[in-house]
């Protein structure tokens, strides 16, 4: 038994959660299935772990450069508020879960649970209907955490190994069944990329699906085809669009909070004794939300090719008509350029309404935007809306959203008291749906627990139900299925 102990603690510190090396070990895998030399399957782990690793930079450094912006605003103006981010919010929950006096390793158990769980679904999916395996490391451990606060919030005294296997079967669920909800979308966005989402968001990818269609008129233009006069062409090079709308987006936001103040709260800034002109400052912490943008594309087209290839081996031999789940990142080279910036900002601007409206009806709670969901759940937003809706749908959709999240984030860190941790979760389906699923829980008990499960069993079924002819050959072979639909 300590062997077997040892031998998961070892796959769990350097394997599971670290997605870098889950994916990478995944691609060798898959090729290996697949018959190629070693050699090759080597060059594919290699440029997978690589490419996921240039994600990951990319990816913390948005964060890390936004950080001290949000730091900014809550000295500024003396807020005492909630970031609506999963960084805070995982934070948040280890401090209230270890405040409840329980031990936060309980996660990292939640976590295996679910992902058996997960995989348990996909190998019975003729009845469960599930096709995807959800496999972004660090989200399985954001989610794990603040999950597990919720469980423990509603149910204080449940014993550690009921609150490990009860919370285990329903996120195990969450992510099999949210995920198996964006392969026709993302599909269809991809025309048979051979990938779905596993995100943070997933959920809000489906409504958006559904929705945008329906906001789209018969003269809608889509991003791509938007023709821009004179002087405002240069937008049509991402390179100058993102630079110039970030430096205007950020460069009030830093204006406001003054030289002084930022040389404060960014040490690196500070350690140059304000040397450097503060345009110029703010000029170099804006373009480099540029530059972290072309990282993270680089690093996308990297490792999706080689899992989506990869892939087939693990689906044919191991998981029959199975498909990866990863970063809602990976969609962002299959939509215009410019779909990315659009989302960011209408979605900001939809959390700044629906933060001056907290202000203005006195909230007991504060908001904060998070740069993570207000980018990354609102730029895949908008990828997806401008597939089916054009632009109309992408920034209606992604305003709406910015607003959802910040007041179902208000209400959220408000009634499951992480407040006063200062953090909430704050991605789409954390402050939509998962909101629901706490209230259950605290409030009708087992008998909560027991409709989430149920609920949750139902989705993928009755998405087969809808297209029992073709609801998997969309995953298995996507040119066969657009082939079949058009006859």
């Amino acid at each position: 038994m300590e062997f077997l102990l040892t031998v998961w603690k070892f796959f769990e510190t350097n394997i599971l959660t670290n997605p870098a090396f889950f994916v990478g070990f995944l691609v060798l895998i898959g090729y290996m299935l697949l018959g190629k030399k070693w050699y090759d399957s080597l060059a594919g782990f290699i440029k997978a772990v690589v490419g996921y690793l240039i994600l990951n930079v990319a990816a913390g450094g948005l964060v890390v450069t936004f950080r001290p912006i949000l730091a900014g605003l809550k000295e500024r103006f003396e807020l005492n508020a909630v970031v609506i981010d999963p960084y805070f919010g995982q934070t948040a929950a280890q401090k209230a879960v270890e405040d409840a006096g329980r031990s936060f390793s309980l996660m990292l158990m939640v976590l295996l649970v679910s992902f058996l769980v997960n995989l348990l679904l996909v190998v019975l999916r003729k009845w469960t209907k599930v096709r995807t395996v959800f496999i972004t490391g660090h989200i399985m451990v954001q989610q794990s955490a603040t999950a597990l606060w919720l469980l423990l919030f509603a149910f204080p005294d449940l014993q550690d190994m009921k609150i490990v296997l009860t919370l285990g079967v329903v996120l195990g669920l969450y992510w099999s069944v949210a995920s198996n909800l964006t392969v026709e979308p993302t599909q269809n966005l991809t025309e048979g990329g051979g990938f779905a989402v596993g995100h943070q968001q997933m959920i809000g990818i489906w409504l958006v699906d559904k929705l945008a269609p329906k906001l789209s008129k018969k003269d809608s233009k889509k991003l791509e085809d938007i023709e821009l006069p004179g002087f405002l062409s240069v937008f049509k090079d991402s390179v100058v669009a993102t630079s110039i709308l970030m430096f205007a987006f950020f460069g009030i936001i830093m204006a406001i909070l003054g030289k002084d103040l930022m040389m404060t709260i960014d040490q690196a800034y500070g350690k140059t004794g304000g040397a450097q002109s503060y345009f110029f400052y703010i000029m170099q912490k804006s373009l480099t939300f540029t530059v972290y943008l072309q990282i993270l594309q680089l690093g996308v087209r990297m490792f999706v090719s080689e899992l989506t290839e990869s892939f087939q081996g693990i689906s044919n031999k191991l998981l029959p008509g199975s498909m990866p789940a990863i970063d809602c990142a990976a969609t962002y080279g299959f939509g215009p350029t410019n779909a990315v910036t659009i989302g960011f900002l209408f979605g900001a601007l939809g959390q700044f309404v629906a933060i001056l409206g907290l202000i203005v009806f006195k909230s007991p709670v504060l908001v904060i935007t998070g740069f993570v969901p207000v980018f990354f759940d609102n730029a895949t937003f908008a990828v997806f809306a401008n597939h089916k809706g054009g632009l109309r749908a992408a920034t209606i959709l992604t305003f709406c959203s910015g607003i959802i999240q910040v007041i179902g984030g208000a209400i959220a860190a408000y009634v499951f008291t992480l407040a006063q941790y200062g953090g909430w979760h704050g991605n789409f389906d954390w402050d939509t749906v998962w909101v629901v699923f706490g209230l259950l829980f605290k409030y009708a008990g087992w008998i909560g627990v027991g409709l989430v499960i149920v609920l949750l069993l139902a989705i993928p079924q009755l998405q087969y139900r809808k297209n029992k002819e073709y609801y998997f050959t969309v995953a298995e072979d996507y040119e066969e299925y657009v082939e079949a639909i058009s006859k």
